[in-house]
Formats: C-alpha cells, structure tokens, sequence
C-alpha cells in the first residue's frame, strides 16, 4: 500500500536519486576538481558503501511513500561493479514506473545492452561542448567528445532511447557550446537539457558571475532555430521544455539560479553510504545505513524527515550565499 506523504510546503515524494558510487573517472571542474579530488583524495572504502540489497531496501520504502521515479547517479554509476544486476532488482520493484542512470557516458557504450535487458528505461548522459578542446578541458582528463557520441548512440541501439544530453553552461567557458549541441543534436530525437552552472558543493569556486542564465541560452537558440515553450511531462520536472518551431525535436533549460523550481520539488538524494538529504544544495543529512543495518524502519526515518523537510534553498540564495556554507558536493549525492 502507497502512503503518500508531503513536507512542510505541502510537497509530495515522487522521485528518488540514488548514488551508487562517489568515485568517478572524470575530474569535471565544476563538480570533482583535480585540485581537490587529487590522486590522494579518500574515497569511502567499500564496507561504507550500501550492498545492493540494502539500497533495493531503501527504494522500496521510498515507493510504499509515493516515488515511482527512480534514477541511478554517481559519481559515476557504471564504476560500480555488477551495476546490471542493481538494475534488474530495482525494475523488480511493483512501483517503480520510470527507472533512469545518469553517466558521462565513457563506460556506456560496452554497457548499454545490458542495462537495457536488466531494466533501465532510459539514461541521461553528459556532454557539455562538441569540440574536443573545451570538452577535455572541462572533463580534465582528455575524454574525448567522440566517445561520448559514440555511448549515446549505442544507448539509442539498445532502446535506451531517447537520450537526454545534460550540458552545464558556464560564462566564458562553454558558451559557445549552446548552438553547436542545439544544431547537432537537432532531429535525432534526443534531447539536449542546457543547465546553469550550479553552486552544489564547496570545491567549483561557484561565482554567480560565471552563470550564463537560461534566457540568454534560450535567446541564443532562438535567433537560429525559433523555440516554443510546451508543457512539463509531469508536476515537478525541473527542466523547462522549448520544441522547435519546425518540428524538430526539443530542448530544456534547467535554470536553478535564475528561475528557481523549489516550489514543486519532489526529489529527495540518498548517497552512496546512505545518507538522506532532502535538498541538492543541503549542509547535513540523515543516516539510514545504521539504522537500516541495526534492522530498524528505515520508512519511518523517511516519514519523519520529509514532513519536517522545509528546503527552498534556490528561492532564498544570494550571491554571497556559498561563502557563507559548506553545502555537500554534487559527487556525492549525483547532481
């Protein structure tokens, strides 16, 4: 039986993110700089990590709660070993509606089928430029932009279709990027969502300077290939939908900064040790790997905390806000 529960601003639970790993192979700088996630950063050793059991455990008290959206993040989720056989036992679960994974795409090509015979409806992978010297600058390890193609378009092969194509914006870095990703991923059916860089964690040297705002990146696609505004696919979806005029296909914005969606949000974060945070840009926590482990309700934890849950972080920030805080990092509870 489904118990629906909602927070303080009378938000319900529909969507849970879930971070299998805090390792990944890239070093973006707007999420795991090398400065800090050098060759001597400490990762959670394993027996800190949730067995998939205990995570199968934990999406299954967030569903009986009213979550039917479930999305596999990292780190970088194909990291970690056996990940197929997570995903067959989560699309397992009587409930779970949509499931969906998150990656940079390295590992995705060689893991595409599987995923898709295990379960997985549907992956977002990220690319955030089309040439190769802004791409390896921003991933900073040479990735290179072919790679990333060549993943999304064996997801697309494996039904995993269609792809979602997450490109972080920042001023003076990758603008440049907005038409080349809006030109080239045009009529294939996948859809680029354009993201404002965001002050998620303490490492990125967040500067509200450095945000290219989602109407300037609307603005720019708009002169070339005029946009519509069509509605969101479901209450809570935090990117904005444009289609073109000409019918060929869509875009998104997810504009956290400048068009904050803290009134409709329905997602709550458990990472990879099993920590609850009920906002992407939280300072703290709740433990349910302990109690889990020690054979208590972890529903009743989860009740407990999202009736408490009073978070609009994006609304009230400023510009001085991340001096001010050390929230988590987006590597450790996946974006």
């Amino acid at each position: 039986m489904v118990m629906q529960v909602q927070d303080r601003l009378g938000r319900p639970l529909r969507d849970l993110r879930i971070s299998v790993t805090d390792r990944c192979n890239f070093r973006c700088t707007y999420c795991m700089p090398k400065e800090v996630f050098g060759p001597d950063h400490r990762f959670l050793p394993r027996d800190q990590l949730l067995g998939f059991e205990e995570m199968v455990t934990v999406v299954r008290a967030f569903v009986e709660r009213g979550v039917t959206k479930v999305r596999i993040t990292g780190g970088e989720p194909l990291l970690r070993k056996g990940i197929e056989k997570l995903v067959g036992m989560v699309a397992a679960i009587d409930g779970v509606e949509d499931l969906t994974l998150t990656t940079n795409g390295s590992l995705l090509a060689r893991k595409a089928e599987a995923l898709a015979a295990a379960g997985l409806r549907r992956v977002t992978v990220s690319l955030d430029a089309l040439d190769d010297p802004t791409f390896m600058a921003m991933n900073d390890v040479g990735f290179p932009v072919s790679a990333v193609l060549e993943a999304i378009d064996a997801a697309a092969a494996a039904g995993l279709g269609p792809v979602k194509v997450n490109c972080v914006v920042k001023r003076g870095v990758n603008e440049h990027a907005v038409l080349d990703m809006a030109r080239h991923f045009r009529g294939t059916g996948h859809i680029v969502r354009f993201i404002e860089f965001m002050d998620v964690g303490s490492t990125n040297g967040w500067r509200m300077d450095d945000v290219l705002p989602a109407s300037e990146i609307l603005e720019t696609i708009h002169r070339e290939f005029p946009l519509v505004e069509i509605p969101p696919n479901y209450p809570g979806e935090v990117a904005t939908r444009y289609r073109y005029a000409d019918g060929a296909g869509e875009i998104g914005v997810i504009a956290s900064v400048t068009r904050p969606f803290c009134g409709t949000c329905t997602r709550a974060r458990v990472s990879a040790e099993g920590v609850l945070y009920t906002c992407l840009f939280a300072v703290a926590g709740t433990d349910l790997r302990g109690p889990l482990r020690a054979g208590e309700d972890v529903g009743e934890i989860i009740d407990r905390v999202w009736a408490s849950r009073a978070d609009r972080y994006s609304e009230i920030r400023t510009a001085n806000t991340p001096r001010r805080r050390i929230p988590v990092e987006m590597s450790y509870i996946g974006g």
